[in-house]
């Protein structure tokens, strides 16, 4: 069954800025599903940050030129957004948003990112560790903007994987989005009156998640002006989707890295939490952790056979 999630109240100290990064922090710990009040099993963390000073040279044009450049392809923002972590039984599920230079962001078959820092860029699945491990940090350091939801494994068990996954999805959008709305109206050379720039938000995946329009709305952001698709396969198709890959599925890998420092005999490091013959083992010798997902399968049954 479908469910619609909206009302995800941000404050103001979930965006802070440093000079020409503007943070993003937010800790989400309740939200609205129609109309009705949830609190959340466990909060949804999500950082990253927006380069003001490369959003305002690439989508913040002059007053003259407005009538000109104003439905250019040029003044299209794509966002995209993929998870990682869907199918393991332990640790949370990582989704990530990103916005890469427009120059950069297209079809990879088309090869934008030749020449750049990021060439080697493609889907995550497709890459080592250590070149994944490679572009981490270049995607972050290049990028217009991202950001990172970290959805424990308590949310998944409460609202199920695949609406924990469409909830980070629309989160990562919007908050990106609001983010960008706000420097867009606020800056002194803008001429928008609301958040009028095209944008395409490109998520990896048959379906998109249903965005909160009313909340985007009193951020000053017009409706009309977004267009979410659903790409299969799309993190091998479109740099902004494979560069959100490899951020979704670094950081994913970190937190698994994490717990296999607290918890050494169950070899973490090794399977990441997938239902390895090893993790099974590990699972019937020590027990099942915090961090297991509890509506999955063989944890529900490992649970039953230490009640028998």
């Amino acid at each position: 069954m479908s469910t619609s999630y909206s009302k995800v109240e941000y404050s103001k100290a979930d965006i802070k800025v440093k000079s020409d990064l503007i943070a993003i922090d937010n800790r989400i710990e309740h939200i609205d599903v129609k109309g009705q009040y949830i609190q959340l099993a466990a909060p949804i963390h999500l950082s990253g940050q927006i380069n003001a000073a490369k959003l305002s040279m690439e989508y913040k044009i002059p007053e003259q030129q407005i009538n000109i450049t104003e439905n250019s392809d040029e003044l299209v923002l794509k966002i995209g957004v993929d998870e990682a972590g869907r199918g393991p039984l332990l640790g949370s599920v990582h989704v990530a948003a990103a916005i890469l230079p427009q120059a950069w962001s297209g079809l990879i078959e088309e090869r934008p990112l030749n020449d750049t820092p990021l060439s080697i860029l493609t889907d995550s699945k497709q890459l080592s560790e250590k070149k994944r491990d490679i572009l981490y940090p270049l995607i972050k350091e290049h990028a217009i903007g991202y950001v990172v939801a970290d959805i424990p494994a308590a949310v998944i068990d409460q609202i199920n994987i695949l609406q924990a996954t469409m909830l980070g999805m629309r989160l990562c959008a919007e908050v990106l989005l609001e983010a960008i709305a706000g420097q867009v109206l606020q800056a002194p050379q803008s001429v928008f009156s609301s958040f009028n720039i095209e944008t395409q938000i490109l998520y990896d995946g048959n379906r998109c998640p249903d965005l909160d329009y009313s909340k985007l709305t009193k951020s000053g952001i017009d409706k009309a002006k977004i267009d979410c698709q659903a790409w299969v396969k799309g993190d091998a198709r479109h740099t902004s989707i494979a560069a959100a890959s490899i951020l979704a599925k670094v950081s994913r890998d970190q937190t698994m890295y994490a717990l296999d420092e607290r918890h050494p005999q169950y070899a973490i490091a090794k399977h990441k939490g997938y239902p390895t013959k090893g993790h099974m083992e590990a699972i019937n010798n020590y027990g099942v952790l915090p961090e297991h997902r509890r509506s999955f399968g063989p944890i529900k049954k490992a649970l039953g056979n230490n009640l028998s």
